[in-house]
């Protein structure tokens, strides 16, 4: 019994032989409902493929349980404050901020993070897969990661990325003044069982935060369809971003002053 304590109180991992036992016990009879659980036993032995970088994910607290929960995503609803998205942004824009995020990073590890981001967005390229909708704010648009020709790039690949089916990109300028999204960025995850309920995710330097708690994914998502009101509409966006990186492609290279 135990084992069965340290199984439901989440200290252990249940093994298939531990839920069959388990359904036993709770004198679950065979059925639909019985292989359903069988099934979702056998699931979640199956490693991600994300586990394959796992020397990069262990030094970032969180981020292997949010990779694991954007790869069984639906659709995901992201307001950022500062920085592209990351299954929006190209290998350049990534390696700059990973440099600059992490000095002490190994060259080797940069790669490494790279390519995992490079593996998370082959999502978007499957049809169906996932929806993306992400507002934001006119700040992502204007810092130069990486250089002015960089960011050029990435403003392009946000074009690119607006045309792709299932991906909505709104910018949020400045001028709207204050806005829900003042306290900073987050997403909110949608999953494909209805019954599974959305969890929200907050990035931050004190440590990544997951709620689920259905009064808190409620007051984000409705932050979130106020954000979305506010910001410009997706076409009008586009010609904002476009905008920006003409900005960028007339400016000097070189730092004034």
């Amino acid at each position: 019994m135990s084992r069965v304590s340290r199984i439901e109180t989440g200290k252990s991992v249940a093994r298939i032989r531990d839920v069959r036992d388990m359904l036993d016990l709770y004198g679950l009879p065979e059925g639909s409902q019985r292989d359903q659980l069988l099934g979702l036993a056998k699931d979640a032995q199956q490693r991600g493929w994300w586990t394959e970088y796992e020397a990069v994910l262990s030094t970032s607290a969180g981020l292997d349980t949010y990779i694991g929960l954007e790869a069984s995503a639906a659709s995901i609803r992201t307001f950022q404050t500062h920085l592209v998205p990351g299954l929006l942004q190209t290998e350049e824009y990534a390696r700059a901020l990973i440099k600059a995020g992490r000095p002490g990073e190994t060259p080797e590890n940069v790669d490494r993070r790279i390519a995992l981001r490079t593996r998370r967005q082959a999502m978007l390229q499957e049809s169906g897969r996932l929806e993306l909708w992400t507002v934001i704010d006119e700040a992502v648009l204007r810092r130069p990661i990486g250089g002015i020709t960089v960011m050029r790039a990435q403003l392009m690949r946000l074009l690119e990325a607006g045309e792709l089916p299932g991906v909505t990109i709104q910018v949020l300028p400045f001028a709207r003044g204050a806005h829900p999204g003042v306290d900073g960025a987050f997403t909110i995850i949608g999953f494909p069982d209805p019954t599974d309920l959305d969890v929200v995710y907050i990035d931050c330097p004190a440590g990544n935060i997951f709620l689920e708690k259905e009064k808190d994914v409620r007051r984000h998502t409705t932050w979130f369809d106020h954000l979305r009101a506010a910001a410009l509409p997706p076409d009008e966006s586009a010609e904002f971003i476009a905008a920006a990186a003409d900005e960028f492609k007339n400016a000097s290279p070189y730092p004034r002053g």
